[in-house]
């Protein structure tokens, strides 16, 4: 039996910034505030529990005051600045670079879509926390869309500009940028330049992972997907890897394995979300290995 860690899984560079600065504040403070759980992975949120991080929601940021509280990676609404300020609460702000630019650039389009009458147009999902970050550039008028069922919300006598989630497929935003086109094409009798302006602002260190899990789950025997059953980003990578091999299992931990499903000279693959930690992944590999008599190796 050989067990090989994807190279490229593991937290993108937006959730370990997040991670990392908690830990940092957390050696110097017994206790931290975390607006939602850091990451969508509950056994990353027990270990970071443990160490003095508390997850509150936004009821319970109206009711904290003089105390400090991290923003995670997913970013949030200005909503959520003005209540710290009235609350004398110190943000530390752990929003990912990416996501942060993405807001501002929604704000803008926001403010020039006001003037023509328009709209904003976000390709994700509804009450995902970054989405309620993006609709809340908009003063909540953003029009947030994932389903063909979606659209009915949208005129299309209206001018459109579209944004994506940034871990939304490019696939997908491709193929809801085409139906949006389709439909302007069909209420107006053509489209002009000034009707639809599509803004792909997907992160690519996310998007980037699909084809990459491809050919590693091509590669490989048997694969071990590794994620919290919360994160979006994990039940979409899973599908990559299960479409190109059969035998792909989804496993929060270890403890998930059915050793069944595995045959002695198979070649193992164990891969995860963006909000996958490594030592979880690492906990997965030492239980395989620690299944077979005559491993031929571990490698990462």
């Amino acid at each position: 039996m050989e067990v090989t860690i994807d190279k490229n899984s593991g937290y993108c560079f937006g959730v370990e910034y997040a991670i990392q600065m908690a830990e940092d504040e957390m050696a110097n403070n017994q206790k931290l505030y975390c607006l939602g759980d850091i990451v969508h992975n509950d056994m990353e949120v027990k270990r970071l529990s443990e160490k003095g991080l508390v997850v509150i929601d936004r009821d319970d940021l109206r009711c904290l005051h003089d105390c400090k509280v991290l923003i995670r990676a997913h970013g949030e609404p200005p909503e959520t600045y003005r209540t710290a300020i009235k609350n004398n609460i110190e943000l530390i702000d752990a929003s990912c670079p990416v996501v942060l630019k993405l807001q501002h650039r929604v704000k803008a389009a926001f403010d020039k879509m006001e003037k023509q009458e328009g709209q904003i147009v976000i390709y994700g999902k509804k009450g995902h926390a970054e989405v309620i970050g993006l609709s809340g550039q908009t003063l909540e008028k953003a029009i947030v869309v994932m389903e063909d069922s979606d659209l009915d919300q949208i005129d299309f006598s209206k001018p459109i500009t579209l944004f994506s989630q940034t871990t939304k497929s490019t696939k997908g935003f491709y193929a809801l940028k085409e139906k949006i086109e389709e439909k302007i094409a069909s209420e107006k009798g053509s489209l002009q330049e000034m009707d639809f302006n599509a803004n792909d602002s997907i992160c690519r260190q996310v998007s980037n992972r699909e084809p990459q899990l491809r050919k590693f789950s091509q590669e490989k025997d048997v694969i071990f997907f590794v994620s919290g059953k919360k994160s979006s980003n994990g039940k979409a990578l899973y599908q990559v890897c299960r479409g190109v091999n059969s035998r792909s299992y989804f496993v929060e931990n270890e403890f998930d394995i059915d050793p069944d499903w595995l045959e002695p000279d198979d070649n193992i693959g164990i891969c995860g979300a963006t909000s996958t930690p490594m030592w979880l992944m690492e906990q997965v590999r030492d239980y395989l290995l620690s299944l077979d008599k005559n491993p031929v190796g571990a490698s990462q």
